[in-house]
């Protein structure tokens, strides 16, 4: 080869990296797709270029499809597909985008993650969790669903833990996410309002005033609880005395719009964060889930044993829904006479027979429904219990037992109990840095809110909750890094990223 061209390239590859290699090929090829479609006169021959940039544009801008589909989570609608399937739209094509932009980011180098945070106890949990539910795939009733739920897991996991990671570098950037969340939580609260207020605010009409974007008030309600300790935290965090009044405003429609939606756990669940805080500031973590699991088995002992279960089935006539009246619905809650109740209690049965059935591998993922009635006891059932919405166990541990069987359940538990662990680790070890303090708390409080309300509902696989799950442990991860850069002779993830241009790609400005 001629040597001044040997030279020639040879400064080329010093001066440009990869990405921008990459983008060069991509302002290449629309500058020869539009000249050919100038020559042709034939536009149609622009659209593999513009295609091509788009692709550019994701992998190396894509955390604003990350930001967006924040932005838009508190309207995005379930539509229903072939074969007993159903999408989440727009938010599940934007999963898959983004899924596909973070393993390109990954692939090209553009995004980067320290090994400790891919050996991160947490992350090994969750390719755990994904191995078993790919292996008792085989064994699942209905292999169509359980594949689908593998790959919905991955699009959950992809974007929102591995993205999270690559997106959330320093600690003020944690807030990001939450103030467009929080900002289209409030845009719904409004929508949501107007309506309900045209009926008086009344509790029979809470449903109807959710329709179309929410199925249930209680994935309403849980997403604006999930919501408050992020603004609670993130108002401390601010000094802009603008940016703090937002905040709190913010936090103001939010707690409105959770009394009104009139949902007992969500309400519950705030009172429930704040005493986990204590639990953390005592370092009690391990003493309370102990007590936990050990309640938990003597309860379960108790009602198997002579089938003692039987004595709470419900009377049939009795059992109602005070739609017209809040209190007595709380009344009848105690009293064990609320439909929605008793009806927990008959899928809670029928879970128990089918963990009987299949101890180890359970029915498969997402099969529990319509798997469920061959196992249900009449004496449990409620004159809701036709299930036209096609509804689970209402409870994600049981569920996670009846359709994945021991190792399934155990794997989830484990996951839990090590994210609270965690938490309370690095809420000590962070007290001397209040701004890594207050993602801790946020990120950990706002999980207890999700994990309480997992105990009545299934709520982890819903796109307006399951995000914020997985952020929420991927901050924990990314508290550990910054806790463990602060040590003397590390390098810390933000200078990292400021030191490559493809990193500051990938991370916010």
């Amino acid at each position: 080869m001629n040597p001044s061209l040997n030279s020639l390239l040879h400064r080329l590859r010093q001066r440009f990296d990869g990405p921008q290699f990459l983008f060069m090929g991509f302002v290449g090829l629309l500058l020869v797709g539009g000249a050919a479609a100038a020559l042709a006169q034939l536009p149609a021959l622009l659209l593999p270029a513009l295609l091509a940039v788009g692709l550019l544009v994701a992998l190396v801008e894509w955390r604003w499809i990350y930001y967006l589909l924040f932005f838009i989570l508190p309207f995005t609608q379930e539509i229903s597909l072939f074969g007993g399937l159903s999408m989440d739209v727009p938010s599940e094509p934007l999963m898959l985008a983004l899924t596909a932009c973070v393993g390109g980011a990954l692939m090209l180098g553009v995004g980067h993650l320290p090994r400790r945070e891919w050996l991160h106890p947490l992350v090994i949990i969750l390719a755990l969790m994904l191995l078993w539910t790919a292996v008792d795939t085989v064994f699942s009733v209905d292999k169509v669903k359980s594949i689908k739920y593998l790959l919905a897991k991955v699009w959950y996991i992809g974007p929102f833990l591995v993205g999270t990671l690559l997106i959330v570098r320093r600690p003020q950037e944690a807030w990001r996410f939450a103030a467009l969340y929080a900002a289209g939580a409030c845009l719904s609260v409004f929508y949501v309002a107007s309506r309900h207020a045209t009926k008086g605010f009344t509790f029979e009409q809470i449903n109807w005033a959710l329709h179309p974007f929410f199925r249930n008030h209680v994935i309403y309600a849980t997403m604006l609880a999930l919501l408050i300790p992020f603004c609670w935290f993130a108002m401390q965090a601010t000094r802009h005395m603008g940016a703090r009044l937002a905040w709190r405003v913010a936090l103001g429609i939010l707690l409105f719009g959770l009394l009104t939606s009139y949902t007992r756990a969500s309400i519950l669940s705030i009172p429930i964060a704040g005493l986990f805080y204590l639990v953390m500031r005592l370092r009690l973590t391990r003493l309370v889930l102990l007590a936990v699991a050990v309640g938990t088995s003597l309860t379960v002992v108790y009602f198997v044993s002579g089938d003692n279960f039987m004595e709470y089935a419900p009377n049939y006539e009795r059992t109602v829904f005070n739609g017209q009246n809040f209190e007595k619905h709380l009344e009848a809650t105690y009293k064990l006479q609320d439909v929605s109740g008793m009806e927990r209690v008959y899928r809670w049965v029928a879970a128990a027979r089918m963990i009987g059935d299949k101890p180890l591998v359970g029915s498969g993922a997402a099969t529990f429904y319509p798997e469920y009635k061959r196992y249900t006891v009449k004496s449990f059932r409620t004159y809701v219990s036709d299930n036209p919405e096609k509804s689970t166990t209402h409870n994600y541990f049981l569920l996670q037992l009846a359709e994945q069987g021991l190792p399934g359940f155990l794997l989830f538990v484990i996951l839990i109990a090590t994210a609270l662990l965690q938490a309370e680790r690095l809420y000590h070890q962070s007290r001397h840095r209040p701004d890594i303090r207050r993602v801790v708390l946020a990120a950990a409080l706002s999980l207890v809110v999700i994990v309480f309300h997992l105990t009545l509902n299934e709520l982890v696989e819903v796109d307006k909750i399951g995000p914020v799950f997985f952020v929420c442990l991927a901050l924990l991860i990314r508290a550990n890094s910054w806790l463990a850069e602060a040590e003397p002779g590390t390098e810390s993830i933000g200078e990292t990223a400021a030191a490559s241009p493809a990193n500051q790609a990938a991370s916010p400005a």
